[in-house]
């Protein structure tokens, strides 16, 4: 008996055939990559622009295409499934009538999407009736969701077989993803964003219009909190507002109650609107298992007499039950108080990534889509105009020459078109135009008509041309017409909020600690309590920071309170501002968070100084230096902002980039440092107090190929530690810094200044600078991630043209790159004022 042979991975079957041998790992972890984000771009997470799933966005659209629109008769919703399964959307026909049918319920959409007729389902979570018997069109509001798409105000895609295009994103006239919410789950994600009142939601939106530098508390005086179409009411406060600050939040939302009396003393207690999502049918039920197994006392009977004037769901007490003790149980006990879970994850960036969303961000996102759109649809309108206004020029000098025309078109068989073009100056586009009319029209055209018409299109074009050159007519533009929305579909309130006695804040809730903040070069944050790094005597290696890759080094260290502003100045000029909670928290070896996901900074922008303050109202002065040795001073108050996207703090010359800012209180002396090792010191005063937008003046004078490494604040009692990038430093008397010695004033801005440091080959070029008193321990990072947290008293003190000491014994090819300022270990205060 012949033995089957084995099969040879080497044989080839098929002429076409190729094998491609790949390890199971990498390619399972690659395939479910790609199917996680499949599942996150395209089918589970709202937009942030339009607040729209693609499911969502294609039905709409596929309505507008077939005139499906508020003012047209209903049509089956099976045509409405089909066209979307056969144009844009190739899944199941229940997912697509599923999404239908939830767009045109008044109970889960605050602002419903589609105008359905027939049964579209209940509170009582009856199901709708099958797509063959429904009929749907679009709501009146969903017009502004699709308003100038035909004006090129979006880009398109091809579908799934790239026979149409369909719009990436709507148009989207009223921000949809607060007024209508969303909620859904992806992978290793999940988003649930609350509905909102659309008159509260615009008003916020105008607000920030009218005021870029808008905080939360003044964004809540509009939007009070989130708005359920099934009404209930929020208890407190605390949830709402840390959810707009964050993106997270939780909100307690209770069903609204009446007490009736009925019979002989006895009381009912009557519901008349439920939490959210709540089945209202198993919530009765549950109601009446937990009255039957003993759970629930003192209720003698739960009926449901809901009708066409309104929820009503009556328990009738006993006549000895404490009314207040049944409602605290029912409460506890069931679905008349819920909790929902705030998570405002969206979208961003052109669909590329995912992100929590504070309710300035979301607003801010929007308010620059619809500015896009504004444009978009301004330069369509004026094309368009220019078009029409260059053939009405044509057909007024028709006009004119009526009769030469027509006479040119009779005579002529095949060259009408360039005799007319020769004859009146006109090109191919204003004589097609006369060659395409009828005879008829050629003959009646009515010059005061057309150039009537002409001169309107002249202003239309005037005010297009206007309206593209300046931001604050387009803003003006663009408030009138969210308040034109506002006034047309906005309503009041359905759901109350209610005031908590003895609420709790988020930030209450937030321990302060003072913590170290740390950023790697390739741009890395943590943070984590400074007391993780116990001291060392000078000359010790240190220990690991954090986990780093090969190419990444530590490149800042920062120390602050979890309830202090951090403000994030970027080489770019820009400032960010954080509360110091917000930053993430990690371990000590942990490589941290991406500064993109904590900052929207530009692809090559980074932070390149850090700072905190207790309040932005400070009566202070920030001085910056740049690489190029520019020195500004600004006021604190003037970058006092909560934009998502930061303000420009400095205006930098080509080339140059911001690296130090410093807070003073008007009265300091500045000390730059350069990479030499040349130093100069002068009063702040030297430099007068600018606007945001000005560029600076000279600091110091810098020779071929030097740069400014350091600026530092100095005071009369500290010295100046210097530490360079093998390892070696010194502690100097600032005095030694004035110009003629100790008892000298400063030198003036703008010299070459003095030698600061002997710089060899042995102690390598300096690092960087930083004022002390010698009763703090300094915290040494080199390149190779390694930090070392040593007495500053062990550095001793030289004169200004020594070479120091080694503090840090660095690794073959590493250096040091930064040094920080930190309380002493055994204090209980631990990190000071970095600012020095």
């Amino acid at each position: 008996m012949s033995k089957k042979p084995q099969y040879d991975p080497e044989e080839i079957r098929y002429p076409d055939q190729k094998i491609v041998v790949s390890p199971l790992v990498p390619e399972m972890e690659q395939s479910y990559i790609e199917y996680a984000m499949s599942v996150i771009v395209g089918r589970a997470l709202p937009d942030v622009r339009d607040g729209l799933k693609p499911v969502h966005r294609r039905i709409l659209y596929a309505m507008y295409e077939d005139n499906l629109t508020s003012d047209r008769p209903y049509k089956k919703s099976a045509t409405c499934v089909g066209d979307v399964l056969g144009r844009y959307h190739p899944h199941g026909d229940a997912s697509v009538y599923d999404a239908l049918v939830r767009l045109a319920q008044d109970f889960s959409m605050r602002y419903p999407l589609v105008d359905g007729h027939g049964n579209f389902g209940s509170v009582d979570g009856d199901p709708p009736a099958a797509y063959r018997y429904t009929e749907a069109r679009m709501a009146r509001l969903s017009d502004e969701l699709l308003r100038d798409i035909d004006k090129d105000t979006v880009d398109w895609d091809p579908n799934f077989d790239e026979t149409r295009k369909e719009p990436r994103v709507l148009p989207c006239r009223f921000p949809n993803l607060l007024v209508n919410g969303s909620s859904g789950i992806a992978v290793g994600m999940a988003t649930n964003i609350p509905p909102h009142n659309l008159r509260e939601v615009i008003g916020a939106c105008i607000c920030v219009l009218e005021n870029p530098e808008a905080e939360l508390s003044d964004l809540m005086e509009h939007v009070k909190g989130p708005d359920f179409p099934t009404k209930g009411i929020i208890m407190g406060r605390a949830g709402i507002r840390a959810a707009y600050a964050t993106g997270r939040g939780r909100l307690v939302i209770r069903a609204r109650h009446e007490l009736e009396e009925f019979g002989n003393g006895r009381t009912r207690i009557v519901i008349t609107e439920i939490p959210y999502q709540v089945n209202k049918r198993m919530l009765i039920k549950n109601m009446a298992d937990q009255v039957e197994d003993k759970r629930l006392e003192g209720i003698s009977d739960i009926r449901d007499e809901t009708d066409r004037n309104g929820m009503r769901i009556v328990i009738e007490l006993k006549k000895d039950a404490n009314c207040q003790v049944v409602l605290n149980r029912l409460f506890a006990q069931t679905q008349l108080q819920t909790t929902f879970a705030i998570n405002m994850l969206a979208l961003v960036q052109n669909q590329s990534q995912p992100k929590i969303l504070s309710l300035r961000h979301i607003i801010d996102e929007y308010l620059r889509f619809q500015e896009e759109i504004i444009l978009r649809r301004t330069r369509y309108d004026l094309r368009k105009a220019q078009e029409r206004a260059h053939l009405l020029e044509g057909l007024l000098i028709a006009q004119d020459n009526i009769d030469e025309v027509i006479r040119i078109i009779r005579t002529s068989y095949d060259d009408a078109k360039q005799r007319l073009c020769e004859r009146f100056g006109l090109d191919d586009i204003q004589a097609q135009a006369i060659l395409d009319m009828q005879l008829k029209r050629l003959q009646g055209l009515d010059r005061e008509k057309l150039e009537g018409e002409y001169k309107e299109l002249e202003e239309r074009i005037a005010y297009y041309n206007k309206l593209l050159a300046s931001d604050e007519l387009l803003r003006q533009v663009l408030k009138e017409e969210l308040q034109a929305i506002a006034d047309k579909f906005g309503d009041e309130r359905c759901t109350e909020i209610q005031d908590v006695e003895d609420e709790i804040d988020i930030e209450d809730l937030i321990e302060e600690e003072q913590c170290v903040y740390t950023m790697t070069q390739a741009g890395y944050i943590k943070r984590l309590p400074a007391s993780t790094y116990r001291s060392q005597h000078r000359g010790g290696k240190g220990i690991a920071a954090q986990s780093l890759r090969e190419e990444d080094c530590v490149e800042t260290v920062f120390t602050a309170s979890t309830h202090d502003y951090i403000l994030f100045f970027t080489n770019t000029g820009r400032v960010h501002r954080k509360k110091g909670y917000l930053i993430p928290e990690a371990g000590r070896t942990a490589k941290g968070t991406n500064i993109v996901n904590v900052l929207p900074v530009e692809p090559g922008e980074k932070v390149t100084a850090m700072l905190h303050v207790k309040s932005m109202e400070e009566d202070a002065f920030l001085v910056m230096t740049t690489r190029n040795g520019t020195v500004k001073r600004i006021t604190l108050e003037s970058i006092h902002t909560a934009r998502k996207a930061g303000i420009r703090a400095i205006t930098l010359d080509e080339g140059d980039e911001l690296i130090s800012v410093r807070i003073t209180d008007g009265e300091q002396n500045i000390l730059l440092m350069t990479h030499d090792g040349m130093a100069i010191c002068f009063s702040e005063t030297d430099v007068r107090c600018m606007g945001r937008d000005a560029v600076g003046v000279r600091g110091i004078r810098l020779r071929e190929g030097d740069y400014v490494v350091s600026a530092c604040r100095l005071h009369g009692e500290g010295t100046l530690l210097a530490i360079t990038e093998n390892g070696f430093g010194k502690r100097t008397s600032v005095g030694e810094y004035m110009r003629g010695g100790e008892d000298a004033g400063p030198q003036k801005r703008g010299g070459y200044g003095m030698k600061g440091y002997q710089i060899t080959e042995k102690t390598g070029k300096i690092a960087g600078a930083k004022v002390v008193d010698g009763d703090e321990d300094i915290l040494l990072i080199s390149d190779d991630g390694t930090i070392i947290r040593m007495a500053c008293e062990d550095v001793n003190i030289y004169g200004r043209t020594a070479q120091g000491v080694r503090v840090m014994r660095v690794a073959e090819g590493a250096k040091v790159i930064s040094l920080a300022r930190a309380e002493k270990e055994e204090s209980e205060e631990t990190p000071t004022d970095e600012n020095e």
